[in-house]
Order: C-alpha cells, then structure tokens, then sequence
C-alpha cells in the first residue's frame, strides 16, 4: 500500500562513525531506497551529490576526521520527495560566513563549494544547531534536472569532496 503525500514511505536515522566507507555505505543505502521508489535517475544524482557533499563536510569538517565521532543521517522517504538532515559533533560554524564561491574573487578557492552545490541540487536548504546540522528537502522532479548548481558554481581547483 501506497503512503499518503504527508506520510513517509520510509524513515530511518542512521549514525555512524566519521570515516567516508561508513558514509558511503549510507548513500548507497540511501540511493538504493531512491531507485526501488522508482525515482528519476536526474533526482537521484542530485540526491547523491548533496549527501556526498554534506557528510563529507560533517566528516572532514565538522569532526575534524575523528573516528570516534558520529555523524547522524535522518532521511524521510514520501511519494513525492526526500528529506534529509545530516547531523555532526563538531564546534558548528556560520552558513553566511562561507564564501560565495561564484565570485570573480573566490573563483580560485576551494571553500564554499560543497554548499553552494547543496543549494543548487536541492529544494530546500538549512541549518540550526549553529551550522552543526544540515537539513534538506528533494521534490521529485521526474526527470527535469536540478541545473542550476552545475552552471552557477565552478569546479576549479579540487571541489569534488574527498569521500
């Protein structure tokens, strides 16, 4: 049976250590319940790239590349959309303070860029605890891509994350 528009499909909370094979253990996981929902493969990229992007950030970033500190991944699954919040142990840190990387003077910057991909590939972005939590919602678009990201922000310079 179906679930209704406001009644997820599938909800989980995962926590795992701060290492990137635990991280991309949960996105395939994650992906995986995308592609059995029958999801369009341009939303499931877009949901790859922002998971990627954001536990890379509470990994490397948030706990500082310590093992012995978790990162907890809530996802609920509708019909109709994802949603999605990544939680680290770190010190937290200032969303408005990153710098817009698609400025003439940070072309060359590696800082800001996951983010700014985060923006770009999901529908809605934000996050509290003082930057210590990320959450973000993915509409299913049903084929039309998420775009924007891909032509708003450069990838010079090693932006891909390292996990």
């Amino acid at each position: 049976m179906m679930a209704s528009a406001d009644t997820p499909d599938r909800s989980e909370q995962i926590v795992i250590a701060s290492t990137c094979e635990d991280a991309q253990r949960v996105i395939g996981r994650i992906l995986d319940e995308l592609r059995r929902a029958g999801w369009h493969q341009d939303d499931i990229f877009a949901v790859h790239l922002a998971l990627e992007e954001s536990l890379s950030n509470a990994i490397k970033h948030g706990n500082r590349g310590d093992p012995r500190k978790k990162v907890t991944i809530s996802y609920r699954l509708y019909p109709h959309k994802i949603d999605l919040q990544v939680a680290d142990e770190g010190q937290g840190f200032d969303p408005a303070a990153v710098p817009d990387p698609t400025l003439p003077e940070n072309l060359n910057s590696t800082s800001g860029r996951g983010l700014c991909l985060i923006r770009g590939f999901m529908d809605r972005v934000g996050f509290q605890e003082r930057g210590r939590v990320i959450w973000m919602e993915r509409y299913r678009h049903h084929g039309i891509s998420g775009g924007a990201a891909a032509e708003g922000c450069p990838t010079k310079n090693g932006s891909r994350p390292a996990c």
